[in-house]
Parts: C-alpha cells; structure tokens; sequence
C-alpha cells in the first residue's frame, strides 16, 4: 500500500497544498480571534532575515526607524476623505476603555498617514527640516473578512516608510528609490523572487495617493501576487494636516510626501513561489539556517565529527545548525528539514566517517551525494550561491512561460482563468476594459512601459496592462 504524501500534492489542491505546509513546516497557527495569525519561531525567524535585510537597505536611504501608538482618534481619518473611504470598511474601532466608553472613539491602526502626518505637520517648519524620512516597524489591523495565513489576515506585520520633501520631483524620485533599490534589490537578490515593477491604474493605487508603484510576483499556480508598494501623495496630506515649510526665498510652502510599505504577506509568497511538494525551498541568502549537519546514529565517534563539521562552517560563515537529536529517529528528522526548506543537509553516519565523506543532500535542485568531508567547507558557499541562482532563474522561467501576449479583452480573460498572466496594450483595455476584467475576478496588476521599465505616467503611449487573477 502507497504511502500517504506528508503534504497535499499542488496539482491536486494548491490551497490546501499551501495551508497544509503552514502548518507542517511549523510556520504559523490560526490566532484565537477569527483573522488572526500566531506566528511560530521557524515563520518568525524569516520574518526578522526579513526584516535585517530589508532594515539595512532602508537605512541606507537615510531613512530613520521610529514608532507611532497602536491607537488613533476617529477624528484624525477624516482629514483626508480619499483615505477614510478606501479604509472604512477594514476599520477596528475600539468604543470603550478603563470600564467606560471613550469620549472619542479610538481606531485601531490599518496605517499612519493620519498619526504621521499629524506629527509631522509639528516637527517640519523650515526646509532644512527636509526631507524627513522615517520608517516604522509595527503590526496594523485591517478587519478581513476572507482570512488566510500570511497572506490576508486582520492583523500583520509590516514596515511602512513615511517622507516629507520640499518638491514634487524630490517625493517622486525618492518613491522610486525606494520601489527599485530596497524593494526590488532585496525580492531579487535575497529573495531570489522574479518580480514586475510597474505603476497601478488609478482604479488600483493606493487610497489618497496620485500615484503607487507596485511589484507583482506570479505564484506557483500561475496567480498574481503584489509584494511591496511604493506611494506618491502629492500634497492631500500636507493639505489636510496643513504640513507646510519656510523656503529660502521666504514662502510658506507645503511639503511633497510618499508612503511605503511591505509586510509579512512575503512570507507566503516565499511558499507559494518557491514551495514544492516536499515542502519549503528557502533561498540561501534569506535561510536563517543555510545548512544543517546530521547524525545519523548516535556513535560517539559521529557526534564528535557532527559538532566539529558545525563549528568549521560557522566559523567560515555558515549559518548551521548541528542535529544531533539522534533519540529521534533520522528519516523523520530529514523530512522535518526538507520541509522547512533548509538549503543544503550534511548526513553522517559511521559507515560515512569511515570513508571520510558526508551525504550532500541539496534541498532546491534536488538530488544526494557524498561528498569528501575535508572539502565540504570549501564548497558550501559556491553551492549555496548556485541554488541561490537557480531558484531566481525557476521563478523567471516560470513566469515568461506562463505570461500570454494578448490584443483582446477575450483573450486576457482566458488566459487569467487558465492559470497564467496576460500583456494586453492599455490602450485597447482602458478603465472601461479594467471594469470588464473585474466581473471575471481578474485584474489590472500594473502598467509597464513596452520595454518593461516603469512608465512615468499611466496613460504614455506604448504602456502595457499586465493582467492577472490574484491573490
């Protein structure tokens, strides 16, 4: 009789596929509260690799990290009646306090334009106040009515970036920086994440924005995901909180501003684009454990060699975690770290210290090997670079085949329910085609220019719609 498989395979049923290794990989478990996620120290630890790598690169923008309260008054939402519109219906309102009802109601955050703004309308007063750039680091509440875990749940974690500038180029170039050399860099080059940079429709942007660039990344069933976005407010905000600067000629003049912001839905697209039927495939330069070296008995002869391989690597900038937890048996501890998707797996046993090798199992490619034990230090970082590659190059592949060159509604359309994304010229789509895709669940995930760049307005000519059914 065939073995049952440790996971639901993709074919059969993506979604249960991806909540099945939630749970199995030890990500995540559902929170108490319906919406809520309880996030496990194996889904945490990506989160903080994350959050290093995304915290470096902002601050190399001279951006600094602050932090603004969880509550909001009601009043404050009202300032920018684009704003309030686009968050009624995901507001959390906390109406009681101390045993009493609160003389205004308090908002829970779903974002802090409104508290920033506030804060910042106090602290800018001259232009060599600009530009201010500050970035938070917070959870935000957006009551969702369809949860899943990490990629639509009410409360989530995320960074949100929020700049004042003294002109309209300045917001705009630095939205930009922020969409191409943190978010993109760090998708691309950490994430191993082929990913589209491109601008919403007016219909799609940001509420009370004038313009948001977004990456969209095609998950392993074909459906669009938005990873990070990147807003240009003009000056709604600045208007609504009267955010306003002495200029050097003497003027009172009001401050140009952005937004951005990214979250832990990465974490499912990290599953969802890289997930296989075995389980996580973790990019080596994001795995919080690179490599992990493997008892297979407990000799004490293996141990010794087991935790001194583990020293030599750590020692060469490995990040390794030794298993010697040879009370539980090795074929169960080799599925639990295939499915976490630890990048490579060292196996020694007697018979392999014998020989004077170890078993190379590479988690991304595939496959086993052995391997000289007196080598393995040397070649590990190469080998990690290697799979670092090859899961950027699968992601792009997948996503070039999978991408249809259309000239019709019709045409978007079947290709969006088939499974794949579509490129169809705006100008044959328009708003009133964007409509028409709505009512078959499939949408305009953002404009490019006809050589893929970003464009710098959303109706140049030769932009291009790439369509898709999402997440």
């Amino acid at each position: 009789m065939a073995k049952a498989p440790v996971l639901t395979p993709r074919a059969d049923d993506f979604p249960r596929w991806y909540q099945d290794l939630i749970s199995k990989a030890e990500l995540a478990d559902n929170g108490p509260v319906r919406g809520t996620m309880v996030i496990r120290p194996y889904g945490y630890g990506l989160w903080e690799r994350m959050q290093a790598e995304m915290d470096a690169r902002i601050k190399e923008t001279g951006t600094q990290n602050a932090y603004f309260p969880l509550l909001i008054p009601q009043s404050y939402l009202a300032r920018e009646a684009d704003h309030v519109e686009g968050f009624a219906p995901e507001l959390a309102v906390v109406t009681h306090g101390g045993g009493k009802e609160l003389e205004e109601p308090a908002v829970v955050r779903p974002t802090s334009e409104m508290i920033i703004n506030d804060y910042f309308s106090k602290w800018v007063q001259s232009y060599r106040d600009l530009p201010l750039l500050i970035n938070q680091w917070a959870n935000v509440v957006r009551w969702e009515l369809r949860p899943r875990l990490f990629l639509r749940t009410s409360e989530f974690l995320w960074q949100e970036g929020h700049t004042a500038h003294a002109t309209f180029e300045d917001a705009r170039d630095f939205a930009s920086h922020i969409h191409r050399d943190v978010y993109e860099d760090f998708m691309v080059n950490v994430l191993a994440m082929d990913v589209v940079p491109g601008r919403k429709t007016v219909k799609e942007r940001f509420a009370g924005a004038i313009n948001t660039l977004t990456l969209e990344g095609m998950m392993g069933d074909g459906k669009a995901l938005q990873m990070a976005t990147s807003h240009e407010l003009g000056q709604n905000f600045a208007k609504a909180f009267n955010t306003s600067y002495l200029s050097k000629d003497g003027t009172q003049e009001l401050v140009w501003q952005t937004s951005w912001g990214s979250t832990t839905r990465m974490i499912g697209a990290l599953v969802m684009m890289h997930g296989d039927d075995n389980g996580l495939r973790v990019p080596p330069r994001l795995a919080q454990t690179q490599a992990v070296v493997l008892a297979i008995k407990g000799d004490e002869a293996v141990l010794a060699k087991v935790r001194e391989l583990g020293d030599l690597l750590k020692a060469a900038g490995v990040r390794v975690q030794v298993d010697d937890r040879v009370d539980t048996p090795f074929g169960r501890r080799a599925v639990d770290w295939e499915l976490k998707g630890v990048p490579v797996r060292i196996e020694i046993g007697p018979r392999d210290l014998e020989n004077g090798t170890a078993m190379l199992a590479r988690r991304i490619p595939g496959g086993k090997e052995p391997v000289a034990l007196d080598s393995l230090v040397g070649l590990l970082p190469a080998i990690l670079e290697e799979d670092q590659a090859l899961l950027l190059k699968q992601s792009r592949e997948r996503r070039e085949s999978r991408t249809s060159e259309v000239s019709t509604i019709e045409e978007a359309v079947e290709a969006a329910v088939a499974g794949g994304w579509a490129r169809i010229p705006w100008a044959n789509l328009g708003e009133e085609g964007e409509a028409n895709l709505a009512e078959h669940s499939v949408t305009v995930r953002c404009l490019v220019a006809e050589d893929g760049s970003v464009p710098e307005d959303g109706d140049a000519p030769g932009n291009v719609a790439v369509v898709a059914r999402a997440y």
